[in-house]
């Protein structure tokens, strides 16, 4: 099975599409009544993205905040080392597996825009793998005056030559998507003549024939919704204006989202659909039958199609299932059914079970590879891979020889493809990378990271706090062996908590020279909301209950403090996007707790945050402010209403995007304009570009890393 969607909450985090806020005002109100007051209207003008009032604050705090970190002594050597790691020649060149080559996108200081090429499987397994370039997005964007960030490109199977590539003006979400063929090799790839060309909008597609795709995207006046993205699939044939695309299938403006979908059978036989998210976190899978009739899958809400083997659908279960007359199924399972036997019935078929993981343990991917399922499974945070196969009605399945205690995962796999690659990192440990042959099962290392620090003096243990209702929440400490535990150890604390995203065990070079080196420690909080032991795990902290993430995450640093390997004056937190929202809820709630906070593209206001760019598609995780009880917990708990002119709050550090179209930048103005009008301190810093990332290139993305550890240096070290 190849699908474009894998699951709707990770499609809609990285969807792509554009919808600008509305601008309200124009006059700049009294900072008292704004200060006193955070429901009133004061700060909206912060919400117009490109405003020229909102930019001349932003650029008065950028000069404000850049002057005092970059003019800090360490900054210039923290930049120096993030960029060498960044654009390292010796990283790895992660790819894709297609008829034989790999495929690549490359960033280096040469190519701070990038490189999309491609090399045999032969020459990448060998000693000098020789590239060949198909695009060079840096020349391409000097030569179109565009600002150019590459977002991604889907060949047309089997041949893999004619491809949509998708470009992004500054790094947003949303694309611009144009043909692009590759079928004369890299010196005569180009853009094709009067080829297919999306104009920018968060587009998603999929080929149905060399001549024809199926396209959700902006299609004109009231065809996006409340979360601005489509909610239209159509048929475009090549040479047809977008008014001429035939419809296909609609949903409403009041969904998440609708998008097409391609599967593949064994058979290599395509199949193709819509997906239609009512909320962000249940969906209706539908496949095009005779005259384009849309079949439901008879699937649960909450589920996820993973690909099909050995004619079996094989599903991922974020709910209890319970088909007629078939037992009990559980959300984490991995389940399937004949895929042919549905096609022939039109019903479900008898439901297999693949795959239940344990209390400590989650499934965090599946794999399709041509004579196996690889299946990712966390056991206590620690990843693991496992390979199944089928033989009749029977699963089998065996561990594949990775190292333990880290992050073991699937790179690539391709149900076409027998050989997948594999990866490994833990804390200490440099990215590795695998080769699987699933034909015979044979794992091999391939390359690994250089170490971008010395680990040997370094230490990792997994720890657990108990949090406000009793629930053990782990975490990991990374720091210095013999380190004493007297409160005296610069900390600091990283944490997600939402969207069924986990933080298992990962590598940064950034973090270990720039701050394990520094005389730091490292802390990964894994609380709930995340995705570490399931989706009980996630669903625990929804809507009204999320206070208990926070309590999480506050019960890690206090476990902290009380065992001595920090304090409340040495002790840093950080986080971003949902991880944002984390950081203000611990500015507000607990700001004698932590002497820094790194706030990064964050929500903070979420009484409007349903009203702005994706934000409507987030309900279902934070709750709704027009439900009266989920506005009421909202209320208490959205970072820029909750702050006390009274209280005195540490210097907190604000990162944001203007180009991110996906949390909206308004978010981190007001909240710092807050600030400002009541007198706390902070510092903020958004880059013009970026999107999301809050970096378009590898330059801007050392920027930002050597501004943070700058900021917690002179917090958590100096004590300024």
């Amino acid at each position: 099975m190849r699908t474009i969607l894998m699951g709707v909450a990770m499609a809609v985090l990285a969807a792509c599409a554009s919808q600008e806020a509305t601008t309200v005002t124009t006059d700049t109100p009294s900072a008292t009544a704004s200060a006193l007051d955070p429901n009133s209207e004061a700060h909206l003008w912060l919400e117009e993205v490109e405003g020229e009032q909102a930019l001349a604050w932003v650029r008065a705090q950028n000069e404000r905040s850049l002057a005092v970190l970059e003019g800090d002594p360490r900054f210039k050597g923290y930049y120096d080392a993030a960029l060498a790691i960044s654009t390292s020649k010796e990283r790895i060149p992660y790819g894709s597996i297609r008829q034989g080559h790999v495929y690549n996108f490359w960033q280096d200081e040469a190519h701070e825009r990038g490189l999309w090429r491609r090399q045999t499987l032969a020459s990448y397994a060998g000693a000098s793998p020789e590239w060949e370039t198909l695009l060079d997005v840096d020349a391409l964007a000097k030569a179109e005056g565009a600002n150019w960030v590459y977002k991604g490109v889907q060949c047309r199977p089997p041949e893999q030559t004619d491809c949509l590539l998708s470009l992004s003006d500054g790094g947003k979400d949303a694309v611009r998507v144009r043909e692009y063929s590759i079928a004369d090799g890299g010196a005569k790839a180009g853009f094709v003549a009067g080829g297919f060309d999306i104009p920018e909008a968060k587009s998603s597609f999929a080929w149905e024939s060399k001549d024809a795709l199926l396209i959700s995207t902006d299609w004109g006046a009231d065809t996006l919704t409340e979360s601005g993205y489509p909610f239209i699939v159509k048929r475009l044939a090549r040479g047809q204006a977008q008014a001429q695309a035939q419809e296909l299938f609609r949903g409403t403006k009041e969904n998440v989202g609708v998008w097409p979908l391609s599967f593949e059978d064994e058979h290599g036989q395509e199949w193709f659909g819509a997906v239609q998210a009512e909320t962000f976190f249940t969906s209706t899978y539908f496949i095009f039958g005779a005259g384009d009739k849309a079949m439901p899958l008879p699937i649960p809400k909450k589920a996820t199609p993973q690909g099909v083997f050995a004619d079996t659908l094989l599903l991922t279960l974020e709910e209890d299932w319970a088909p007629a007359g078939q037992g009990q199924f559980v959300a984490g399972d991995l389940v399937g059914f004949s895929w042919s036997g549905f096609l022939a019935e039109g019903k479900l078929p008898r439901v297999e079970l693949v795959f239940r993981p344990t209390s400590k343990q989650a499934l965090q991917g599946v794999g399709i590879t041509k004579n196996n399922v690889l299946v990712n499974i966390s056991d206590n945070v620690a990843v693991k891979v496992m390979a199944y196969t089928k033989s009749g009605m029977n699963w089998m399945s065996k561990d594949l020889p990775l190292p333990p205690n880290g992050s073991a995962g699937v790179i690539f796999a391709d149900a076409k493809e027998t050989t997948a690659f594999l990866g490994y990192e833990g804390y200490l440990s440099p990215d590795t990378l695998y080769t699987y042959d699933s034909g015979t099962g044979e794992v091999n290392q391939l390359r690994q990271l250089p170490a971008w620090f010395d680990a040997s003096p370094y230490v990792v243990h997994q720890r657990e706090a108990t949090s406000s209702d009793g629930t053990k929440v782990p975490y990991f400490v990374v720091h210095k062996k013999g380190i004493a535990n007297d409160g005296s150890n610069p900390t600091l604390v990283y944490g997600y908590g939402g969207f069924q995203v986990s933080q298992t065990p990962g590598y940064s070079g950034t973090v270990g020279k720039l701050w394990l080196e520094q005389g730091g420690v490292y802390v990964m909080a894994n609380i709930r909301g995340g995705g570490e032991f399931g989706p009980a795990w996630h669903q625990a902290g929804l809507k009204t209950k999320r206070q208990v993430v926070y309590d999480d995450f506050i019960a890690v640093a206090e476990d902290l403090i009380d065992h001595g390997i920090t304090s409340k004056e040495k002790l840093g937190a950080m986080g971003g996007s949902n991880g944002g929202l984390l950081m203000g809820v611990m500015y507000t709630q607990r700001p004698d707790l932590f002497r820094a906070i790194v706030c990064q593209v964050p929500l903070l206001d979420m009484l409007r945050y349903n009203l702005l760019l994706a934000g409507a598609s987030w309900m279902d995780e934070y709750g709704d402010p027009a439900v009266p009880e989920e506005r009421a917990f909202l209320e208490k708990t959205s970072p820029y209403h909750n702050i006390d002119p009274a209280k005195t709050y540490p210097e907190i550090y604000f990162e944001t995007s203007t180009k991110d179209d996906r949390v909206h930048p308004g978010h981190a103005r007001k909240m710092a304009k807050r600030l400002e009008e009541t007198g706390k301190p902070f510092l903020y810093y958004e880059n013009i570009d970026g999107g999301h990332s809050a970096a378009a290139n590898q330059r801007e993305a050392a920027r930002r890393t050597a501004l943070e550890f700058t900021y917690l240096a002179r917090k958590l070290m100096d004590g300024k």
